[in-house]
């Protein structure tokens, strides 16, 4: 590994578009990217592609492989300065409520796993690198929707994880923010009836992720930004009506 950069990105769940995207922009910036995925071979695939040999290391990761969390983080080759938790999971909703495998499957990855990793990262008070954790969440957390509340109430459980690790991060300087996300042009995505004028490329969204500052709640795209608002302050009665 030839690591000739002074500070170290760690990406978690690292094959999803947004987060190759991330990958590339953070090693422009000049930071040494660990990326972390199950999908090691089209990590490396890409890695190659861009050239990116000398800045990135790929390892295995499984965010509902709860038991293998500790050592995989005690065996990372440097400490981070970031962490990005980018693990996803996603199946309809009327799917999530006939079978319960593909519920369970978006609560252990969108949520339990994002717990148990970052609990390990967050309380290693050894690491006096850490400088931020940044995790993936989405506009279906904002408020329950019948047409997503399944996936919606895994966001929202880590969006309200990330704003209590904020506080309890904040007296050692570490800032935490989440990214409520829209609709993204993902593979994640494919075959869905989307608005698109409302779709968000990757590299868009993997920018606001990059160049995050100091406020928790970032949501990219003004568009999305009004919806956000517009879902906060709605009445249930009127939320109700919503697709």
């Amino acid at each position: 590994m030839n690591q000739n950069t002074s500070k170290t990105v760690l990406i978690l769940g690292a094959n999803s578009d947004v987060a190759k995207q991330c990958i590339r922009q953070y090693a422009e910036k000049g930071f040494f990217v660990i990326a972390a995925s199950r999908n090691t071979k089209s990590l490396k695939e890409f890695v190659t592609e861009n050239r990116l040999d000398s800045k990135v290391s790929v390892l295995y990761f499984d965010s509902v492989d709860f038991n293998s969390h500790e050592t995989f983080y005690g065996k990372l080759p440097v400490q981070p300065h970031i962490v990005v938790y980018a693990a996803g999971f996603l199946v309809d909703n009327e799917k999530a409520l006939k079978d319960f495998k593909g519920a369970q499957q978006m609560m252990l990855v969108n949520y339990m796993g994002a717990v148990s990793i970052l609990n390990i990262i967050a309380t290693d008070r050894s690491n006096k690198n850490l400088e931020r954790i940044v995790g993936l969440s989405s506009l279906s957390g904002v408020r329950g929707r019948k047409s997503n509340f399944v996936y919606g109430s895994t966001k929202a459980a880590f969006t309200t994880y990330l704003a209590g690790l904020r506080q309890e991060l904040a007296s050692r300087n570490i800032k935490v923010n989440a990214l409520v996300i829209g609709y993204i042009r993902t593979k994640i995505n494919e075959g869905l009836q989307l608005n698109e004028s409302l779709i968000m490329e990757p590299d868009y969204v993997a920018k606001c992720i990059v160049n995050a500052g100091n406020s928790f709640t970032i949501v990219p795209n003004f568009k999305w930004k009004l919806i956000y608002l517009i879902l906060k302050i709605l009445p249930e009665s009127l939320v109700a009506k919503l697709p």
